[in-house]
């Protein structure tokens, strides 16, 4: 029960940090902002942000899900990885560790929308912009891509209740793209401060994380590669 929960919290955590990493958040408040300003009514701002959100959240959980069980749906891999997972997790927790700290730094081929498309699901409501969230979702950069494939995928395979973690990643990455919508909704006026704010609290807390992510590693190393304990 413990490890479940831990695997809860740690997907929750991933997804929350996920979420508001530069890349991510910057285009989470612009694709928010663009919506209120198409939308006159504050209750039609807020269904359509808390679409959004819940366009990211299923990407996510949808895409984590076909990953894990596209896995363990072969005999043969799900073999392989349930002798070899721990013995990889610790590697991949210290690069992932190196990639928050920015000590490995590389680029993603970005997925763009053109400005014809983005105003067409801008225009179509609430459908738009479920589709706009979930699109945006997939446009990873190196530092989600790192904590959904890195750390999530790994973790949910090396987990009881794996199939589970998506979900709550997805959750987790919602949260704060959701407190931005109903802000927007109510039309606060120091959002940007906030977005200031936050961006300061997502540099501390993810070089906490990648600090945490190789003191991980190296613990998985010793007990799973080196034997040491």
């Amino acid at each position: 029960m413990t490890g479940i929960f831990i695997g809860f919290v740690s997907a929750l955590w991933l997804g929350i940090l996920t979420s508001i990493s530069p890349c991510p958040l910057a285009s989470n408040v612009a694709a928010i902002s663009f919506l209120s300003k198409k939308i006159t009514h504050p209750f039609f701002v807020f269904i359509s942000g808390l679409a959004y959100t819940l366009g990211r959240m299923v990407s996510y959980a949808v895409l984590g899900w076909i990953i894990i069980s596209s896995f363990l749906s072969v005999p043969q891999v799900a073999q392989l990885l349930q002798k070899y997972m721990c013995k990889a997790l610790g590697p991949l927790l210290i690069i992932t560790g190196f990639v928050l700290l920015d000590i490995i730094t590389f680029r993603l081929p970005g997925l763009a929308l053109s400005q014809k498309h983005y105003n067409k699901l801008v225009a179509s409501g609430v459908p738009g912009a479920f589709l706009l969230g979930s699109t945006f979702a997939l446009a990873f950069c190196p530092i989600s891509a790192a904590l959904f494939f890195g750390s999530l995928i790994p973790l949910a395979i090396n987990s009881k209740s794996g199939i589970l973690l998506p979900f709550i990643y997805g959750i987790g990455t919602g949260l704060p793209v959701f407190i931005f919508a109903v802000a927007i909704a109510l039309g606060v006026s120091s959002l940007s401060l906030w977005f200031h704010k936050i961006r300061r609290i997502e540099y501390y807390t993810r070089k906490i994380t990648g600090i945490i992510f190789i003191a991980a590693g190296l613990y998985y190393i010793g007990i799973y590669i080196l034997k040491l304990f």
